[in-house]
């Protein structure tokens, strides 16, 4: 089915972070040079700083949540089919935000035959 990553950055630069119109040229880039394709894109500009975004993309979605005062960034990336384009997104996510330090955790999303539970 896919893969979900889930990561935390600590340590960004908050300038890199604060603004809608800032961040939106990094995330653009990168999931341009990822593979990824956008369907659409939605930002929230939080005051006095601070940004959510997500992507609906072709493969499924990305989303970022940033607390700048903080340097934090939470990224969700979530994709069908292949995991090549995910991972790229996500190196180079870490390319461009440079973190001091990355927590990542890395679901495979399928389709359980054991263990199904119906709550139909």
């Amino acid at each position: 089915m896919g893969i979900h990553i889930i990561a935390d950055f600590l340590g960004v630069d908050p300038r890199k972070i604060a603004r809608v119109e800032d961040l939106r040229v990094i995330l653009d880039r990168v999931i341009s040079e990822s593979g990824l394709h956008a369907v659409s894109s939605v930002f929230h500009q939080f005051e006095p700083h601070g940004v959510s975004a997500a992507y609906i993309l072709c493969e499924s979605h990305l989303s970022i949540h940033t607390w700048p005062e903080c340097g934090y960034v939470a990224l969700d990336i979530f994709t069908c089919g292949s995991d090549e384009c995910a991972l790229k997104a996500f190196d180079l996510l870490v390319e461009e935000l440079k973190p001091n330090i990355v927590e990542k955790k890395i679901i495979r999303r399928e389709f359980y035959e054991k263990n199904r539970v119906s709550y139909t």
